[in-house]
């Protein structure tokens, strides 16, 4: 099961998070709004719902 960890201001902000999980092993899922007319909507990440924890760490990390 996925949860929502956080929400981002645009696609591109959203795409740099995920490389930074990717980094250390974290699978992100970058959901758009339904009505998205490109990279400047808001998006929101979702982590693996056992991973919450470790996602928490990379961002006290930063």
């Amino acid at each position: 099961m996925w949860v929502k960890f956080m929400d981002v201001e645009d696609g591109y902000s959203a795409e740099m998070w995920r490389e930074l999980f990717n980094q250390e092993a974290l699978a992100v899922r970058i959901i758009p709004p339904i009505e998205t007319t490109g990279m400047s909507d808001p998006r929101e990440l979702w982590i693996p719902d056992g991973k919450t924890h470790v996602a928490r760490e990379v961002l006290n990390k930063i």
